[in-house]
């Protein structure tokens, strides 16, 4: 491939800039090192034998874009490929590989399958709201800093505006800013839309996106997912080059840009300042920082703390951008680093650390931040802020069960409430807390040890961002009350609270090659492993199988418990003991190793090397 330099287009030709088809879709400016190719920090870079030099002078242009010089036929169909669009389902969401680069992993998310989708959204919005047909539609994307996502959005336009509906691009943003498009009220800022999509994969490697998809309603649920790839794959395999040219024509007449992400900041100003009785500057002497894991998260240090009067010096990791090769100097490290185990780090999407709440080294960094700067808060986001824990000026963490348990102490401060367990998935904990409140049964707090936490006063949205908001209000109330003590305020709504001496989680997995599946599914195989589980607990008088449960099997015993269940998509059962001490979670580890040691085709050995040390 030569490079070829373009000149930032005006908005009106954005969707031209790219006119890849066929096998031009099959890669992405990150796998070309395998080529004698570099990658790139925002501008993007493709090329054959240009010097270091030459680099990083073109380094120093701004607003340039250098992409793949492709020519495609004006009359032949591009070579689009078979694609199975229902692999691509992930619960409520879209997950695909759209970054060329990682053995064994294909791109299946290409710029057309992402047309397609965007398309099929387009028309199952159509057919939900079909109560006027006289009305435009609007559909809002934004998108975090993976480094596919400027194609992808691209691509997503050209679906949205092929299908007839306006597209207003909000660029970097959040996964809760999307939804919160749908509801807001503003017509100088083309709100609210009618459906918003959000293009992110969290924390997934860089080779990953993905799309959300959200109206006023809330986020989509798995059946609206799966008739959205039924109808994608349709609309895939009816594309012509006619139809691929007027999506092309129609994109340029309907793109709008919004800075919608200044808007959703400033509403959770607003919140904090609502919750101190109105103080212009409630958080004005504390001194928080934030870890954003260089995701779309890094505008609550400077849009929603600073104007509330926070310090936020040592805020780390702000700048959403991956990328770090940027000079000469880090270039003379490329051939090392193609070979180096640091290779996904150092150019993958994340080059400081994984930006997950759950993630040990993640809270680790934000945790080290804290002390260092002797601060009186810190918060870390997920990749698209949909998920966030924090740390108190001690160092203690606020993530998996300690932000459930601080959630709810100041939940409960406001209203009444009970602890009602239910299975994992964000979204089917938020469906359970709604469908509670329509049968009668008040819920205000729907959150689940990932991170992803939903109120009922913020129309049931999993928000990271919101959730931290409600620790900022204790801390502002707390303080326009006269309490002193920082963060200590939110740490004593936890401190007596009993936590277990061990918590883990091991991964048995299925070999689905084993003759001992006879054939079968390790669907199947998984399920007949749990039933026979649960039928040695009940036998077991040291064991005591849970009354009420949603998922595997779950069984308390020796002061503490464990769960066995099967994943989702993966053949894979993950088991989960929480007990008081290293003995007695051992004697819940051989509980169930003494059982499923039966079946031949499951991988203990995580279990038994548990049990062993």
């Amino acid at each position: 491939m030569m490079g070829k330099i373009v000149q930032n287009l005006p908005s009106a030709q954005c969707c031209q800039q790219n006119r890849q088809f066929g096998s031009l879709y099959q890669r992405d400016q990150c796998a070309q090192f395998k080529n004698n190719l570099l990658l790139f920090q925002r501008r993007k870079l493709t090329w054959t034998g240009i010097s270091t030099m030459q680099l990083h002078n073109m380094s120093n242009i701004s607003q340039r874009h250098v992409n793949c010089n492709a020519s495609t036929s004006a009359t032949a169909v591009p070579s689009l490929g078979k694609v199975d669009f229902l692999k691509l389902q992930n619960g409520s969401d879209i997950r695909g590989v759209a970054v060329d680069g990682v053995a064994g992993e294909p791109i299946n998310l290409t710029e057309t399958v992402t047309q397609a989708i965007a398309a099929a959204f387009a028309a199952w919005l159509l057919d939900k709201k079909r109560t006027d047909s006289s009305k435009h539609f609007k559909i809002s994307i934004g998108h975090d800093s993976r480094i596919s996502a400027q194609k992808l959005q691209d691509a997503a336009s050209r679906g949205i505006a092929g299908a007839g509906f306006d597209v207003v691009q909000y660029g970097l943003a959040s996964t809760p800013a999307m939804f919160n498009s749908t509801l807001t009220k503003n017509e100088n800022i083309l709100c609210p839309v009618d459906g918003a999509i959000m293009i992110t994969a969290s924390h997934l490697p860089y080779n990953r996106n993905g799309f959300k998809f959200f109206t006023n309603a809330g986020g989509l649920g798995k059946a609206d997912i799966k008739d959205i790839l039924e109808r994608a794959a349709n609309i895939y395999n009816g594309f012509t080059p006619e139809s691929l040219k007027e999506a092309e024509i129609k994109c340029s007449l309907s793109i709008s840009k919004v800075d919608y992400m200044t808007v959703y900041a400033s509403d959770l100003v607003a919140a904090v300042r609502k919750a101190s009785g109105n103080i212009e500057k409630p958080l004005e002497g504390f001194h928080i920082i934030v870890d954003a894991g260089n995701g779309a998260g890094g505008f609550f240090a400077g849009k929603v703390l600073e104007p509330l009067g926070a310090i936020t010096s040592g805020s780390q990791f702000l700048e959403p951008d991956g990328n770090k090769l940027t000079n000469s100097r880090e270039l003379a490290w490329f051939s090392y680093l193609i070979k180096s185990s640091y290779l996904d780090q150092c150019l993958g999407l994340f080059p400081n650390h994984i930006p997950n709440p759950e993630d040990k080294a993640a809270m680790k960094a934000i945790t080290q931040a804290v002390l260092d700067n002797k601060a009186d808060l810190g918060i870390i986001f997920d990749t698209d802020v949909d998920r966030s824990a924090a740390v108190d000026s001690t160092g203690r963490e606020f993530n998996r069960n300690r932000l459930i348990a601080l959630m709810s102490a100041i939940v409960l401060e406001e209203v009444r409430g009970k602890h009602h367990r239910f299975k994992r998935g964000y979204k089917n904990v938020i469906d359970e807390a709604i469908h509670l409140n329509s049968v009668g049964e008040e819920s205000h707090l729907a959150i689940e040890t990932s991170g992803h936490g939903a109120l009922k006063e913020n129309h049931w949205l999993d928000d990271g961002a919101y959730l931290m908001v409600k620790l900022l209000n204790k801390l502002a109330s707390a303080r326009a009350s006269g309490q002193t003590g920082g963060s200590k305020v939110l740490t004593d709504l936890v401190d007596e609270l009993q936590e277990p001496g061990v918590a883990v989680e091991l991964r048995l997995k299925i070999d689905q090659n084993h003759s001992d599946l006879k054939g079968g599914s390790f669907r199947d195989y998984g399920e007949a492993v749990l039933k026979h589980l649960e039928n040695k607990s009940e036998s077991d008088p040291n064991l005591h199988k849970a009354p009420v449960n949603y998922e595997g099997v779950r069984v308390s015993g020796y002061g503490g418990w464990f769960l066995l269940r099967l994943s989702l998509h993966d053949p894979v059962l993950p088991l989960n003991i929480e007990a008081p001490s290293n003995e007695d979670a051992v004697k819940l580890g051989l509980a169930v190793l003494s059982t499923v040691n039966e079946f031949s085709a499951l991988d203990v050995s995580a279990l038994l090397k548990f049990v062993q040390e």
